[in-house]
């Protein structure tokens, strides 16, 4: 099966078995290499992203973990996905990332690095902010609700309803030589709480406290 018919077919399901909302996907730029940031809470977050209705080309970076699960490997190599071992500095697959965007692809990213399993924001990790800085790419945060039952609630012939919630871009500055370490960490933590104020208050773990005191 070629990606293109795979993609509408996913269209397709969504639609029909699912109520699924893109809201803000006007904050993501309609072509140039970019960065598209989202909690990942269930392993249908990949399918839903793959059919927004801004970038068709989008593609994302998918752990090695899920090469056991035939389904999910099937999917992924379909989708022409980018396999990132999270466990080493997997330098091939960020040479393939850096690529996908340099030649304007869209990429999508689970700044957490795993998929939570109550739904709720862990602690990100420096990678993407690292990316972004390395390529000179915008970051779109997104929010996601809605996927984490989804599947339960499909067997049981009910629509799940599903929210994509797009903030606006992140353009990261230059970093000060001798102060990377720094503001990596510091960029993930703004990031993340970008993230975390595009949920509601039950989704956002532990930046339920950093969004709260921005009031």
């Amino acid at each position: 099966m070629k990606r293109k018919t795979l993609q509408s077919i996913v269209q397709f399901l969504v639609k029909h078995l699912t109520r699924t909302e893109f809201i803000g996907i006007e904050n993501v730029p309609v072509s140039g290499g970019v960065i598209i940031a989202i909690n990942h809470i269930s392993h249908i977050d990949t399918a839903v992203m793959f059919v927004n209705p801004r970038r068709p080309d989008i593609t994302a970076l998918v752990t090695t973990k899920y090469l056991s699960n035939p389904f999910v490997k099937w999917f992924t190599i379909t989708a022409e996905g980018i396999w990132i071992d999270r466990d080493i500095a997997d330098f091939t697959a960020i040479r393939k990332a850096s690529e996908a965007l340099a030649s304007g692809q869209a990429l999508g990213i689970a700044p957490e690095g795993t998929r939570s399993k109550n739904a709720q924001l862990q602690r990100g990790k420096p990678g993407t902010i690292m990316l972004a800085m390395k390529s000179g790419i915008p970051i779109v945060p997104v929010g996601i609700t809605g996927t984490e039952d989804a599947l339960k609630k499909l067997s049981h012939l009910h629509r799940p309803h599903i929210v994509v919630r797009f903030g606006e871009p992140i353009i990261l500055p230059t970093f000060e030589p001798g102060h990377r370490s720094e503001e990596l960490k510091r960029w993930t933590e703004i990031l993340m709480q970008r993230i975390a104020e595009l949920l509601p208050e039950s989704y956002r773990g532990v930046y339920a406290e950093a969004v709260e005191n921005k009031k």
